[in-house]
């Protein structure tokens, strides 16, 4: 066997790549989806000052008002996540990050938000401010079981191996009998 591969293996594997990330999300939607009766922000929590990265704006306009303003005051937090899940599951990157950005800007203590935010981020080529966020969620919900899977993801899609084996293995010590454990399994024996 060559140590080569075709140009068809690797448009076979980046495809699996993506599907997977898309089934896993779509399994585990309720994960994502607020309660209606729950509070998924809490408006009132301090917002924490912004790093430097994230202060800088995009070129598309935002979904839910103009550019020059922030997220209104008055924003229903279960409508925007529902928009921004919509805009995700739609393949609408830069809508679904600019929906769960403003959920963090509007005081989200959630951090599924955050884990939202992150792989949101990946998919659009952003790999490391989707690092920044999901390291800021996981500071929020070290028990989140979700994010750490998606940390664990994120991290082997750019090459930090050691990082991954680390969260998959976090995810998996949570809970080995959940979907998510059991997916954290899968892909921490899939590392090389």
């Amino acid at each position: 066997m060559s140590g080569k591969r075709s140009g068809t293996f690797w448009l076979g594997m980046a495809f699996f790549q993506l599907a997977f990330g898309l089934s896993v999300f779509a399994a585990t939607r309720a994960y994502y989806l607020p309660e209606p009766s729950a509070a998924t922000v809490n408006p009132a929590a301090a917002r924490p000052a912004l790093p430097a990265w994230q202060e800088r704006s995009t070129t598309a306009s935002p979904p839910f008002g103009p550019a020059t303003m922030g997220p209104s005051p008055n924003a229903d937090p279960v409508e925007l996540a529902r928009q921004a899940d919509a805009f995700f599951g739609d393949g609408q990157y830069e809508r679904a990050a600019q929906g769960y950005q403003q959920l963090v800007n509007l005081g989200s203590g959630n951090a599924n938000i955050y884990n939202n935010l992150g792989i949101t981020l990946h998919y659009l080529g952003r790999s490391d401010e989707a690092l920044q966020w999901l390291d800021e969620g996981v500071a929020l919900d070290p028990t989140y079981q979700r994010i750490w899977l998606t940390l664990g993801f994120v991290n082997s899609q750019v090459g930090n191996l050691e990082q991954a084996r680390a969260s998959l293995t976090r995810a998996v010590e949570l809970d080995p009998e959940s979907e998510i454990g059991q997916s954290a399994a899968g892909m921490l024996a899939s590392l090389p």
